[in-house]
């Protein structure tokens, strides 16, 4: 945690400072669109339970953690709750109604207001045509931070400063030279007031506690509140801190306060009388604050009532799936198939294995291993291949590439930058502008696929990887195999396996990344499965691999393969695949194709395979398509336990599915390297689709059709100003009609034996939270009849536990 400095010994300005840090380390990353992962908006509050963050974080910021009353009762009468659900979570949070009565108490109305920081208290002072002092703010700070950011270096470099005073001082400096704040407010001594603000970040936090009476004991509340209200640049600046920690987001965070300060003073000077009695209101809210929070937990019991009868009525129903259902047959496999844990591979995975005996497929995280990051020759790119989580310890470049392809990528992306740019956007269009209605016509008429500049230069055969010393011996890649070998549990191979990574394909989406696979940074998994395939081909690897205990035969061939989540085609990177292997994946893709055409269209399953899949082609390549697919939307479960006790089992794409046999896990590592890597991860999806259908004005990016993408790919607007947007757009969520993702906390069912599982938890603290704490549910399934649930260090049969 980066902690203000302290220039002084007084405690109270101790506890000042602390809380200040506190409140800034409470904000989660929001990663950069080219980066883009989902990411777990109330990671840094997991330490408390969701029932009491969710309350507070309404109380001091208005932002819905859970799906309002209205909801829930539709979900109930569409039988997706039952009554037993309803009456099993009723006596688990104590309500002793019965449920009729229980149900007509659920009503929307029970939001009550956030904490109104002093920008709104004021803007009751501001006529009705005039712009509000709390839009000025956001309008003021977002146009700063975004001219600060999108650029490589800070616009005024400030030697001999820390972060946090040389974003601070930096937009004081812009602040009190700009006169077009005092017309734009209709105000007359704003400039002076700019002026008077402290030149440093310590002495703004002093001040503005001295003036506005703020005691520490309530600071950390009110500085989170202050530092939530421009939410969406904050998780940049959490972002930035998660690279390199630094104090950055205190100088935010004095920035915020420093407009409370100046709205302070302004109506001091100019409405003494009546600035006093709104400051000392203001003062009264802050200091019943505790009772605002405990009331809106009691407002919101129902709501987490209703949740947890959903929760427990979909659970209910997998679970009866996992232990009465009998697995499709298992011959010999001739063909393995590792595919990506992503949902969107479940449904593909059970064609495959439904549609031929002699096939296996498995699931492993999409990076497969590989801590790498992609250096494209002839370029100064590099672009991480791996889970946000970890840092990449490996490089990887084509062998042999030309540099023809790459500078002409170059060209595009300089033409592609200045066409984009605010002053090079108005000459292009004088010199170029009817070439663009050509084009524009050109891409509606004749839609055609286009990748990522970058992913077009990885479609290499051979590949040179290399660390801090050099070109990789043979020991460290023998090493590398292994390891991946061995986290996928898979000790004997097939005559052909797979290894199939997954992309997404569509067009002018800004949002692209957060279609392609997680697991490796926000980007194709192309990379990955082909220097995994080319090490496990390699002969000198193998032999080694081979006296190791792996049997792999001479006729074995590892074929790296991507998956395309938007139109389910599977190419394979290697011209010894099998006719028979070629053509199950094409009859495949048409059945994943017919399953999924529900979701898009009544008519569209019932179409001939040509026809649906040119409707699919045609998603992936159309300009104006705000659904090229629905992503990871209904992600609900992830089970982590061999395939043989899903094989054929139909998980309706809701399951992230991992290969895992406790049996030759003998000291439980992988295990431990599961339930503290992929199953945060798979949190994080769940958690910010959760979050984006709660609240998609505040959690959400809103309406995609109005994003304006910002330079180096920070992030977007709606429009062209407010507050920097995260999580999902609407259109990613919402089919017009209903959500297509029906929030629900994720349960994670673990084949192993529970003891193994409790001595995992019990050695991470985070395991602990996210389990006791309510953030996701942990099961035990190790016997294929029986099913527990851990919590709170003990273990129940199922649900049979109690609050």
């Amino acid at each position: 945690m980066a902690v203000l400095s302290l220039n002084t010994t007084n405690l109270d300005t101790k506890r000042l400072f602390r809380a200040a840090s506190e409140a800034c380390d409470s904000v989660a990353p929001n990663f950069p669109l080219d980066k883009m992962i989902a990411v777990n908006p109330f990671w840094k509050l997991i330490d408390a339970p969701f029932q009491d963050v969710s309350a507070r974080v309404h109380a001091l910021t208005g932002i819905n953690a859970i799906m309002p009353a209205s909801h829930w009762l539709d979900l109930y009468k569409e039988g997706a709750i039952s009554d037993d659900a309803v009456k099993h979570s009723m006596d688990l949070y104590g309500i002793n109604l019965n449920k009729e009565t229980f149900l007509s108490t659920l009503s929307d109305d029970t939001q009550s207001p956030p904490l109104p920081l002093l920008t709104k208290h004021f803007d009751a002072y501001r006529g009705a045509s005039e712009m509000t002092w709390e839009e000025e703010c956001t309008f003021q700070i977002s146009q700063f931070c975004a001219a600060y950011f999108q650029h490589e270096s800070p616009l005024v470099q400030i030697e001999g400063n820390s972060p946090a005073d040389t974003l601070y001082k930096s937009w004081l400096n812009g602040l009190k030279h700009d006169t077009g704040i005092s017309v734009l407010m209709s105000t007359k001594s704003l400039k002076g007031i700019f002026k008077s603000l402290p030149d440093t970040v310590d002495a703004l936090l002093r001040e503005s506690a001295d003036e506005l009476g703020l005691e520490p004991v309530r600071a950390k509340d009110y500085f989170y509140a202050l530092i939530m209200s421009i939410n969406g640049w904050a998780s940049y600046v959490a972002y930035r801190t998660w690279l390199k920690d630094s104090n950055e987001m205190q100088g935010l965070l004095a920035i915020r306060l420093a407009w409370e300060l100046i709205i302070h003073r302004y109506y001091q000077a100019h409405q003494q009388e009546r600035g006093q009695q709104v400051s000392i209101r203001w003062q009264y809210l802050l200091k019943q604050l505790p009772a605002r929070i405990a009331q809106h937990k009691d407002k919101e019991l129902a709501l987490w009532v209703m949740m947890y009868a959903y929760e427990y009525e979909q659970q209910q129903r997998l679970q009866s799936k996992l232990i009465t259902s009998s697995p499709a047959p298992q011959l010999t496999p001739d063909v393995q198939a590792i595919f990506c844990i992503d949902v969107r591979s479940e449904v593909i995975r059970r064609i495959l294995e439904l549609k031929s005996p002699t096939i296996k497929t498995m699931g492993f995280a999409g990076f497969f291993g590989m801590p790498i990051a992609y250096a494209p020759v002839n370029t100064d790119a590099t672009r991480p291949q791996l889970p946000g989580l970890l840092s990449p310890k490996l490089t990887v470049k084509e062998k042999d590439a030309t540099s023809h392809r790459a500078e002409f990528i170059q060209q595009r992306a300089t033409w592609h930058k200045w066409s984009k740019s605010p002053l090079g956007s108005f000459s292009m269009v004088e010199s170029a502008g009817w070439w663009y209605a050509f084009k524009l016509l050109k891409n509606t008429l004749m839609p055609s696929s286009k990748e990522n500049p970058i992913n077009t230069l990885s479609h290499h055969s051979e590949w040179e990887i290399s660390n801090e010393r050099g070109l990789l011996s043979l020991d460290d890649k023998v090493a590398l195999a292994a390891g991946a070998l061995k986290m996928m549990g898979m000790t004997k191979f097939s005559p052909t396996v797979l290894l199939v990574g997954h992309g997404s394909k569509s067009r002018n989406n800004l949002h692209a990344a957060g279609l392609d696979c997680g697991a490796c940074g926000g980007q194709s998994g192309e990379v990955n499965v082909r220097v995994l395939a080319q090490l496990l081909n390699e002969g000198e690897v193998r032999k080694k691999l081979i006296s190791m205990g792996y049997k792999i035969a001479g006729n074995t061939r590892f074929v790296p393969a991507l998956h395309n989540t938007t139109t389910d085609d599977i190419e394979c990177f290697d011209t010894q695949v099998p006719e028979k292997v070629k053509n199950l994946l094409v009859e495949a893709k048409h059945q994943a194709q017919k399953e999924r055409a529900k979701h898009y269209s009544k008519n569209l399953p019932f179409e001939s395979d040509k026809k649906r899949n040119q409707r699919f082609q045609h998603r992936a390549c159309d300009w104006s398509q705000v659904q090229p697919e629905w992503g990871l939307a209904g992600n609900a479960s992830f089970i982590i336990g061999p395939r043989i006790r899903t094989r054929g089992l139909d998980l309706e794409g809701k399951s992230f599915l991992h290969d895992y046999t406790w049996q030759i896990d003998e000291d439980s590592a992988v295990l431990e390297t599961l339930m503290t890597a992929p199953m945060i991860v798979t949190n994080w999806i769940n958690s910010q689709y959760n979050a984006s259908v709660a609240d998609n004005q505040k959690l959400g990016s809103g309406n995609k059709v109005l994003h304006n993408a910002l330079f180096n790919n920070i992030g977007v607007f709606e429009g062209n100003s407010g507050d920097l947007r995260i999580g999902l757009s609407k259109q990613s969520l919402h089919n017009g009609e209903r959500w297509v993702h029906q929030p629900q906390r994720l349960s994670v069912y673990i084949v192993a034996p529970s003891s193994k599982i409790l001595q995992i938890v019990q050695k991470h603290q985070m395991l602990q939270d996210l389990i006791n704490n309510d953030w996701l549910y942990v099961f035990s399934w190790e016997s294929p009849a029986v099913i527990e649930r851990l919590y709170k260090g003990k273990w129940y049969k199922s649900h049979g536990l109690s609050m």
